[in-house]
C-alpha cells in the first residue's frame, strides 16, 4: 500500500483508535474503582448490600428447634430480631459439631456469626471476636445418683456423690470435643495434682447427658443452665457439683468484622435489661414445660414429627416429586395443620384451597384431611409443570410456584410482565418480580396496561414466600427428608 493512502487511512479512522485507546484505558479505571468500592465498603455494609446474615448454630432442646411446625429456640429468637434490627433476612446453618462451628465462621464467605452457648476462653478469642456476654452460667459435672435412690435419705445420696474436686483423680469423664469443657478439666488436673481421663467426643452436649442417664458413660460436664433444663428428662441425674466459677457466654464474629460486633453489641447492651429478654431466657430455660415439650412427638428431638399429617405430606410429595417438608409448610403457613380453618375468602382445609380450585381436583368442606391434601399438592404439582417451560431454574421456580398458590398465577404473570417493562428480570424473584407483586396494590401498577388481573394485596404474597421458605429451610436443617 503506498504511503499516502496509508496516511489517508490513519486520518480517517484515528477518532475510532483514540476511542478504542481511551476505552481500553477507562474499563481498568471503571473496574478497579469498583473494587476500591467494595473494599471500602464495611463489613456490615456488604451484609446489608446482600440482605442476608448467616449465622451458624446448634441443635438442641434450647437453642434451636422445631415444635409443632414452628421452628424456636432462644438462639433462634435472638437472631431474628437482630436480623430485623438491621433489616436483613437470616439463613441458618446447623451443626452440633463445634470444628463446624468455628470452621463455617472462619472460612471465607461462609457464615457472619457464631450464634450460640460459646464459652469466652483466652484461646478463643485469639481465632474470633466475641460479642459482649448474652448470658452467664457454670460449667457442672453431671453424674447419676445410686440407683435406689428414690429409697434413700439425702445424706446417703450425698455420700455416692462427688463433691471434691480432688476424688475426680483417676476418673474418665465425656466432654464434647473442641469445648471448653476439656480445657477447664485439664486445668483442674493442674489443681488438684492429679490425672482425670479426658475423652473428647463429636457428640452433642444433651447427647452426653443422656449417656450418664442411661448408665452408658459415668461423667460429662455441661453448663449449668442446659443441664437444668435435663434434670425434667433425667430426674436421676445429679448437677450439683460446679467445676467452675461463672462464665460468660457470647456469640462470635471474625476479627475482620468490626462493624458487625459493634452493632451485635450494642444491641445486645440495649435488648438485654428488657423485660422480653428476660422473659425469651426464662421461656427456654426456666420453663416448667420444657420437658413434656421435648418428650413431644411432634418435637424434632422427640418424635422428629412436623405435624399429625405428616404421613400424608409424604405420600402425595413422593407421587409428584416434591420435598414433603415444602408441603409441610405450605400447610403451616395456610392453616398452621387445622383442618376446621376457613378463611374470609372461603378457603378451606389444611391447604386453604379455594371452592374453584378445590371443585377441580373433587374436594369441598365434607372431603377428608387426606383429600384435601391431595389436593393442595396436586394443585401445587400444576402450578410447578404450568412454570417449568418459563422459569427452568428449580430453586427459583419454587418461589413463583408459592407465590402462584398464594395469589394466582394471573397476578404473578401480570408482575412478570411489570418487571419486564421496567427493565428487570421476569424470570428472577427476589428484587426483580417480588418488587411488582408488592405494589400491585398501588394504582401505578395495577392500572398499568399490562397488568390483566388488577389489583391484589401484594404484601401477603411477599411475605408468603418468605415466610414458607424460611420455615422450610429450618425443617431441611432438623427434620428428615
Amino acid at each position: 500500500m503506498k504511503r499516502e493512502n496509508l496516511k489517508k487511512l490513519l486520518i480517517r479512522f484515528l477518532p475510532y483508535l483514540l476511542l478504542v485507546g481511551l476505552f481500553a484505558i477507562l474499563i481498568p479505571l471503571s473496574l478497579d474503582n469498583s473494587i476500591e468500592e467494595e473494599d471500602s465498603m464495611s463489613d456490615l455494609d456488604r451484609i446489608k448490600q446482600k440482605g442476608v446474615l448467616r449465622a451458624t448454630t446448634n441443635y438442641n432442646s434450647t437453642n434451636y428447634f422445631i415444635y409443632r411446625g414452628e421452628p424456636m429456640g432462644f438462639h433462634l429468637e435472638l437472631l431474628k430480631m437482630f436480623t430485623k434490627h438491621i433489616g436483613v433476612e437470616l439463613e441458618v446453618y446447623v451443626t452440633n459439631d463445634l470444628s463446624e462451628n468455628f470452621a463455617c465462621l472462619l472460612a471465607e464467605d461462609e457464615c457472619d456469626v457464631i450464634a450460640l452457648d460459646l464459652t469466652v476462653t483466652r484461646d478463643r478469642s485469639k481465632m474470633f471476636e466475641f460479642t459482649v456476654p448474652h448470658s452467664q452460667t457454670r460449667q457442672v459435672l453431671v453424674q447419676r445418683k445410686p440407683n435406689d435412690w428414690y429409697n434413700m435419705r439425702f445424706s446417703e445420696i450425698e455420700d455416692n456423690m462427688i463433691r471434691n474436686h480432688l476424688d475426680l483423680a483417676g476418673k474418665t469423664i465425656y466432654v464434647q470435643s473442641k469445648s471448653a469443657f476439656a480445657t477447664r478439666l485439664n486445668h483442674l488436673m493442674e489443681e488438684i495434682g492429679d490425672t482425670i481421663y479426658v475423652v473428647e467426643v463429636d457428640m452433642e452436649i444433651e447427647r452426653l447427658i443422656e449417656r450418664v442417664a442411661n448408665g452408658e458413660i459415668e461423667f460429662t460436664v455441661s453448663d449449668e443452665h442446659l443441664a437444668n433444663v435435663n434434670l425434667g428428662f433425667y430426674s436421676n441425674l445429679d448437677i450439683n457439683t460446679p467445676l467452675s466459677f461463672s462464665q460468660n457466654l457470647a456469640w462470635a464474629v471474625r476479627k475482620e468484622s468490626p462493624e458487625l460486633l459493634s452493632a451485635i453489641n450494642e444491641w445486645f447492651e440495649t435488648f438485654k435489661p428488657t423485660r422480653q429478654y428476660a422473659s425469651l431466657y426464662n421461656k427456654y430455660y426456666n420453663n416448667p414445660r420444657t420437658a413434656d415439650i421435648a418428650r413431644s412427638q411432634y418435637h424434632s428431638l422427640g418424635g422428629g414429627k412436623i405435624s399429625v399429617y405428616d404421613d400424608y405430606f409424604k405420600r402425595w410429595a413422593e407421587r409428584y416429586d416434591l420435598d414433603w417438608r415444602l408441603i409441610a409448610s405450605v400447610a403451616f403457613q395456610e392453616s398452621r395443620f387445622n383442618p376446621q380453618a376457613v378463611s374470609w375468602a372461603g378457603a378451606f382445609g389444611v391447604m386453604q384451597l379455594m371452592p374453584n380450585t378445590a371443585a377441580i381436583y373433587n374436594v369441598d368442606e365434607n372431603s377428608s384431611v387426606a383429600e384435601n391434601i391431595r389436593a393442595g399438592v396436586s394443585y401445587l404439582y400444576y402450578l410447578n409443570e404450568r412454570l417449568r417451560d418459563v422459569i427452568t431454574d428449580d430453586n427459583e421456580r419454587i418461589k413463583f410456584v408459592l407465590a402462584s398458590y398464594n395469589v394466582g398465577l394471573g397476578h404473578v404473570f401480570d408482575a412478570r410482565k411489570l418487571a419486564e417493562k421496567h427493565g428487570k428480570d421476569p424470570n428472577i424473584w427476589k428484587d426483580n418480580v417480588d418488587y411488582y407483586i408488592l405494589n400491585k396494590s398501588k394504582p401505578k401498577y395495577y392500572l398499568d396496561p399490562e397488568v390483566k388481573h388488577g389489583y391484589c394485596r401484594g404484601l401477603e404474597t411477599y411475605m408468603y414466600v418468605i415466610e414458607v421458605l424460611e420455615r422450610y429451610e429450618h425443617y431441611k436443617n432438623v427434620v428428615e427428608s
